[in-house]
């Protein structure tokens, strides 16, 4: 049986876009780690009082996070109470 030869052009495509590829990783990698490292801001932390947390420190604040609908209290807002203690199997 005979082989088939690929041309030498087929070739040099396919690694060009694989090096493209792994350039273009290697920039959006160097620009998340860039722009991580130059946010001045504290890390934050969590500190609850048993019945919520409260997040303290960081870039963002509580007031940020509740306009934006993320950690809004479900006892005002009508949706059903998902602690542990009312789920059922």
């Amino acid at each position: 049986m005979g082989r088939v030869r690929t041309s030498d052009g087929s070739r040099s495509a396919g690694v060009m876009s694989l090096l493209a590829g792994v350039v273009s990783a290697l920039a959006l990698t160097g620009a998340a780690v860039y722009t991580v490292t130059e946010a001045r801001c504290d890390p934050g932390h969590y500190v609850t009082d048993g019945r919520q947390a409260t997040l303290v420190g960081s870039c963002v604040s509580g007031a940020e996070l509740r306009e934006a609908g993320i950690g809004h209290d479900r006892d005002r807002s009508g949706a059903d109470d998902t602690s542990p203690s009312n789920l059922r199997p």
